[in-house]
């Protein structure tokens, strides 16, 4: 079974990467870039809308 993922990319230092949903805090959560520890709600390091409503799906 594959396990689903979200993209995130950091507005700040524009890293991207992958993370499964069920591991993340809610899209209005405070969210901390792994490499620059911008802090941002969750939701503003989606990459895209798809991203956003799996992760409000399934997170």
């Amino acid at each position: 079974m594959d396990e689903t993922t979200v993209k995130l990319l950091c507005p700040e230092c524009t890293k991207n990467w992958q993370h499964s949903p069920n591991d993340l805090p809610a899209a209005a959560n405070m969210f901390h870039c792994p490499n620059c520890h911008a802090s941002r709600r969750l939701s503003e390091f989606m990459q895209t809308d798809r991203d956003l409503r799996t992760l409000k799906q399934l997170g």
